[in-house]
């Protein structure tokens, strides 16, 4: 039975909200149970990527082969949020040398392009779309540094699900047609964007077939040519003469000197768990600096969406986003104070800052000595295990599609700063902030769960809320991504913008009125959104019984599948 709730969530709105289906065992939140398997689970944001990675698997592929088809397999049924245009990170527990690896393959901007070009041409921010956001696109070395240090089996047979899709076409699923609905409305004006992303004259509606002849080529391609055929080909030569034509700088020297870079990931213990994060020039520390903060609180006590508890974690997460703001740029052009920001000393000083009966309008960023996205993870029979995502950023990304080539160009290079003096400050050759990380928790040096969560600025509050669900709150992995999530906006932004009259706080359903109430009298700004909470896929491991669980959450339309 469906129970309803009316909420007031300004003085003058009301909403009636579902709050869920009853179930028989755990959280009435819940949408289904964990899946649970013994050889090897795949769960994705798309089932028939699912499949293509159980597939691999099945095949005599590894986790690591079976990442790469599902993300290969995503970027034409997902374009809304990832593609061969896009970066990528990863973390890889590897079975063979029990130890964790992580990957950023993410592009930087255009040699040719300065800071100068745009204060002269008196731009305050960089477009969002066009040709001037676009860096160069890293995926496709990411998928063959993963394979040459990884990978069991050939690119050819990785591959070739993907190019079998984008040939023969695949029913576009529910949420991707929404936003593919959405981003046309925009983009469609873009040359070559109807042509690859409107057959017939309009964006796919739940249900219909879509092909995509050219990405099918592009992959074969890369498939039979290797990295080379995107970054040093004819591909390379297409994408770098169309930008030219549109006025942007991304040229086939740009493309042609990309090199991914192996980094080591970073941790924080929360309670006996280690998590772990990639460095900047991503924002997973943002997460770690989350979780050194609330571990110095009784979460446990003070109960699953109660108003002490989304009181800590908001004021939690002002308080890292400020150094977010702050600190986290390309460590190639910058000293980053990470073992300072992830610091014991460190969080018992920002944590003394907050005031348990009030919000904060606003935090100063600690002081320090110092100089749309997919998401996936696979786990496989040997033990190894991925944690892989990617994106073009702004939904289907910068408008830019190259003719022929069935893909778009990230317009990840928005996130540039404009600021001289700021760390994130627009540079040529530099790798720009980045929003999307994978995450990865150990318990005593053994492999644990692999997990990530997209959506922006929400990915590293979706990461603390997915640890404390767990950890504090004892849910299982499929309630844990399920739970009604906190979001808040307004924190100072890596392009130096501030956050003013504390930000606002979005709440999904399920979230008592009594508790809004009480956060409304300590000064919390509450909004109900529609949207914009993530999508969460994870599997865990269970040492003892030798088996994996899989959750994926219910607010896009994967699927967690196992054999």
């Amino acid at each position: 039975m469906k129970r309803f709730i009316l909420i007031q969530l300004s003085f003058t709105f009301l909403a009636i909200v579902t709050v869920g289906q009853d179930r028989l065992t755990g959280h009435s939140f819940a949408t289904r149970s964990e899946v649970i398997a013994q050889h090897g689970m795949a769960c994705t944001s798309q089932p028939l990527a699912t499949q293509v990675a159980l597939d691999i698997l099945k095949k005599g592929g590894n986790a690591i082969d079976a990442a790469i088809a599902a993300n290969a397999t995503l970027g034409l049924m997902e374009p809304t949020g990832n593609g061969v245009g896009g970066d990528l990170f990863a973390i890889v527990w590897d079975a063979r040398t029990k130890k964790l690896y992580g990957l950023n393959a993410s592009g930087r901007s255009p040699k040719s392009l300065t800071l100068n070009y745009f204060k002269k041409n008196n731009y305050t921010k960089i477009p969002s779309h066009g040709p001037l956001p676009i860096s160069v696109p890293g995926a496709v070395d990411g998928w063959f540094e993963l394979h040459n240090k990884f990978g069991s089996i050939p690119m050819t047979d990785i591959l070739q699900p993907a190019i079998d899709y984008a040939n023969n076409g695949f029913p576009v699923s529910e949420v991707i047609a929404y936003y593919w609905q959405g981003g046309a409305k925009y983009l469609h004006n873009y040359p070559n964007f109807k042509e690859t992303y409107m057959p017939g004259g309009h964006a796919p509606v739940k249900g219909e077939i879509f092909k995509n002849p050219y990405l099918a080529s592009t992959l074969k391609k890369i498939a039979e040519g290797g990295r080379d055929a995107f970054y040093k080909g004819d591909i390379a030569k297409t994408i770098a003469a169309f930008i030219k034509e549109q006025g942007g700088f991304l040229s086939y020297e740009d493309l042609a000197k990309h090199k991914s870079e192996w980094v080591e990931p970073l941790s924080v213990n929360y309670r006996g768990f280690d998590v772990w994060e990639l460095p900047p020039n991503g924002q997973g520390t943002a997460a770690l600096q989350m979780l050194n903060i609330l571990e110095g609180f009784d979460i446990s006590s003070m109960g699953f969406a109660s108003a002490d508890y989304i009181h800590f974690f908001l004021e939690a997460k002002k308080l890292a986003f400020e150094d977010r703001a702050k600190y986290y740029a390309d460590p190639a052009f910058n000293d980053i104070p990470l073992k300072q920001l992830l610091s014991d000393e460190y969080a018992r000083k920002r944590r003394a800052l907050i005031n348990p009966e009030r919000a904060a309008r606003s935090y100063p960023a600690g002081e320090l000595e110092q100089g749309n996205t997919i998401y996936l993870t696979v786990a496989d029979s040997h033990g190894n295990m991925v944690s892989l995502i990617q994106s073009n950023y702004r939904g289907l990304g910068s408008g830019m599609v190259p003719p022929g080539l069935g893909f778009m160009l990230q317009d990840r290079g928005e996130l540039f700063s404009l600021e001289e003096g700021h760390m994130n400050v627009y540079e040529p050759g530099k790798r720009p902030f980045h929003t999307i990380i994978p995450a990865f928790v150990t318990k005593d040096g053994k492999p644990y769960i692999s997990f990530g969560l997209m959506g922006g600025s929400m990915q590293p509050q979706g990461h603390v809320q997915i640890i404390v669900n767990i950890i504090d709150f004892g849910m299982n992995l499929q309630e844990a991504g399920d739970a009604p999530r906190i979001r808040h906006s307004g924190s100072s932004q890596p392009t130096g913008e501030i956050m003013k009259d504390g930000g606002m706080v979005f709440l999904e359903s399920g979230i008592d009125y009594e508790v809004i109430r009480e956060l409304k009298n300590r000064g919390h700004n509450i909004q109900w959104a529609h949207g914009g909470f993530g999508g969460y896929q994870a599997i865990m491991w269970d040492e003892e019984n030798k088996l994996y669980f899989g959750a994926s959450e219910s607010r896009k339309d994967g699927q967690a599948a196992g054999y």
